[in-house]
């Protein structure tokens, strides 16, 4: 046998090997009996812990969401939280088996870090946020600021971008961790806080007085943010983009964590397909035919869980917007289930 044919079989046995080791998350998972879920270090309304470190937030139910498709327990879960630096890190290192962790879909993440995006859970943009005091109204007049900004994000690239296309300096005050981002801000360390405007109204939100601090008009990016897992297993994949999915097909159809039990009768071929009634789409993501059943009693669907932890009757208060589903006037959007 050539040295060359020895090379490329050597290889090609490597590259599967590399293949199996990574496609056996969902076994992996149900081995140890829970889902390893990337976060925040505590951003309200998305992945926060109270005083007894119980987890919640759109991102929490979305990893409650993976545990109930696969367990049909809520409680399968375990929460790592990770700063923006380590991050990919954990994931692609196999520390955590999803991360969901207010983290944007880009296309230098999604090709150079070994990582897949499985869909949007919140159309985002980066905001700045000044002292209602400073009388600033509008992004254009922060020329010379002082500007915090968490390093190893999206948001320290867009404020170069956007100081630079608009010809003015400014002075960023980098933190690795976006607890000591905030503090700076409030300790008065710099002039304007800028990230994603919901972690702005987030964060805000905690303030001993929000109205004392303005979130100026100026949306500067495109964030969607949305969960991520590591490349080169399909099967964790499918599961993954299809849990999300089944929340917004959930809501799109009416079908709720009260209503769920009393659609299991229903006429709708959709409806019907979601909860498992009609055909099996659970099956060939290794889950059983009721996984998104088990999601929307368990959870809800996406609204439920919108409007739970970040909607307008929460302190966070975001109008749904963007994040309206496509048939009332916003772009949230899934494919169906067929």
């Amino acid at each position: 046998m050539s040295k060359r044919i020895v090379t490329i079989a050597v290889g090609a046995a490597l590259a599967f090997t590399v293949q199996a080791a990574q496609a056996d998350t969902l076994e992996d998972v149900k081995e140890k009996g829970y889902v390893q879920c990337g976060v925040t270090e505590g951003v309200p309304g998305f992945s926060n812990p109270d005083e007894n470190n119980e987890w919640s937030g759109i991102e929490a139910d979305y990893c409650m969401a993976l545990a109930a498709a696969i367990f049909d327990d809520t409680s399968a879960v375990r929460y790592r939280p990770l700063t923006s630096t380590e991050r990919f890190t954990a994931l692609s290192s196999g520390e955590v088996d999803v991360l969901a962790r207010t983290t944007t879909w880009t296309m230098s993440r999604d090709t150079q870090l070994g990582i897949n995006f499985t869909g949007t859970y919140y159309y985002d943009g980066q905001g700045f946020m000044v002292r209602a005091a400073d009388g600033i109204t509008s992004a254009l007049e922060l020329s010379g600021a002082a500007v915090c900004i968490e390093s190893g994000t999206t948001t320290e690239l867009n404020a170069a971008d956007y100081f630079e296309t608009n010809g003015m300096d400014y002075n960023p005050v980098v933190f690795v961790q976006q607890d000591e981002v905030v503090k700076a801000y409030q300790d008065g360390r710099c002039d304007v806080y800028t990230t994603d405007s919901s972690a702005i109204a987030a964060e805000r939100s905690k303030f001993a007085d929000p109205s004392e601090h303005i979130i100026l008009p100026e949306i500067i990016s495109k964030e969607p943010l949305g969960p991520s897992v590591r490349q080169g297993d399909d099967t964790w994949l499918n599961i993954n983009r299809w849990t999300l999915f089944a929340m917004i097909n959930a809501e799109e159809l009416g079908v709720t964590s009260e209503n769920v039990d009393e659609m299991l009768g229903s006429d709708n071929p959709s409806i019907k397909r979601l909860l498992g009634v009609e055909g099996d789409f659970g099956t060939p993501m290794g889950l059983d035919k009721d996984w998104a059943y088990r999601i929307i009693k368990a959870v809800g669907n996406y609204g439920e869980s919108y409007d739970r932890h970040i909607g307008p009757d929460t302190a966070i208060g975001l109008e749904r917007g963007l994040n309206a589903l496509w048939t009332k006037g916003g772009i949230l959007y899934a494919p169906p289930i067929r």
